[in-house]
């Protein structure tokens, strides 16, 4: 039997604003960690695939980064991302927080999705925090857009509901042979994935202390001859004032940071991981192009 004919895949784009719950939705949908979480807004900055599969349908979620209005270089190259995974989408997911409703940046997606023609699929997400008037009013206020096709209810916390929003996308992705290996569940570089997941320990720890401008590089990866990996990584950030912060009293912070993200790069890796960090100041990186290929981001955005 030609497996074509049995076979579907496609992609689908995750879009919406800052903080509506993008990255916690892809994690439930794919069933492990993909997406780094944070409270911080634009955690995401580049496009990130999740790839699963449900039934004869192979999947591949395109994490974007929050739609916003862009106001330095970074942010236009992130917001130019998103656009970007969506333009290449079979299917968009719009996913709006209910608490929030309808804010200017989710008008905003609505109406570039409305000029350029395209349909999505509307998902409310955090629906367990909002009571069921009020849930009403914001769907009828959506649905009259006249954009979405379907429209579902969610908890991407907890699970509810995405299982049928799972179901509902699988069989709209096109027929056609899977485009990755069936046990593949991102296109994210091992090294790639190490910076990420301390990048999320920094913005977790320090969420209220350390402004926006810090980013996290894998300098270092040595495969050890027991299984384990060495991994060497710097913390970016842009003045000395926010190295003291990283680094903390004697040191502390930084030890503490490393502890959280090796044990969950264990996890992710199913290995032994000898992780060092460092603090380095580097003012401006923010303008620097090499961060921006780095990131698989448009410096020119």
């Amino acid at each position: 039997m030609n497996e074509t004919q049995k076979t579907r895949a496609g992609f689908v784009a995750i879009v919406g604003a800052p903080n509506v719950g993008k990255s916690t939705l892809l994690n439930r949908l794919v069933g492990t960690k993909v997406s780094i979480v944070s409270p911080k807004v634009q955690t995401t900055r580049s496009r990130v695939l999740g790839i699963c599969i449900e039934d004869d349908a192979q999947i591949i979620f395109i994490d974007t980064p929050g739609i916003f209005k862009p106001k330095r270089r970074l942010d236009r190259a992130m917001v130019a991302a998103a656009w970007g995974g969506a333009g290449d989408a079979d299917d968009i997911l719009l996913l709006v927080d209910a608490s929030r409703g309808m804010d200017g940046d989710t008008r905003s997606i609505i109406e570039r999705l409305k000029n350029s023609k395209r349909k999505a699929v509307l998902a409310i997400n955090k629906v367990d925090l909002v009571a069921k008037p009020k849930l009403l009013n914001l769907t009828q206020q959506l649905d009259a857009t006249g954009i979405f096709t379907d429209i579902f209810m969610v908890s991407a916390e907890k699970g509810d509901g995405v299982t049928d929003l799972m179901a509902f996308l699988s069989e709209r992705v096109p027929t056609g042979p899977w485009l990755f290996p069936e046990d593949q569940i991102s296109d994210m570089p091992g090294r790639l994935t190490a910076a990420e997941i301390t990048r999320e320990k920094l913005y977790l720890q320090l969420h209220q202390e350390l402004p926006y401008a810090a980013t996290v590089e894998t300098e270092g990866w040595k495969d050890n001859d027991d299984g384990s990996v060495r991994i060497e990584q710097v913390v970016y950030v842009e003045r000395p004032t926010q190295k003291a912060i990283v680094l903390g009293k004697g040191g502390k912070r930084i030890k503490a940071l490393g502890q959280a993200a090796r044990e969950e790069l264990e996890e992710i890796f199913e290995r032994r991981v000898h992780l060092f960090l460092f603090v380095k100041v580097r003012e401006k990186w923010g303008d620097d192009p090499e961060r921006y290929r780095d990131l698989g981001l448009d410096f020119d955005a």
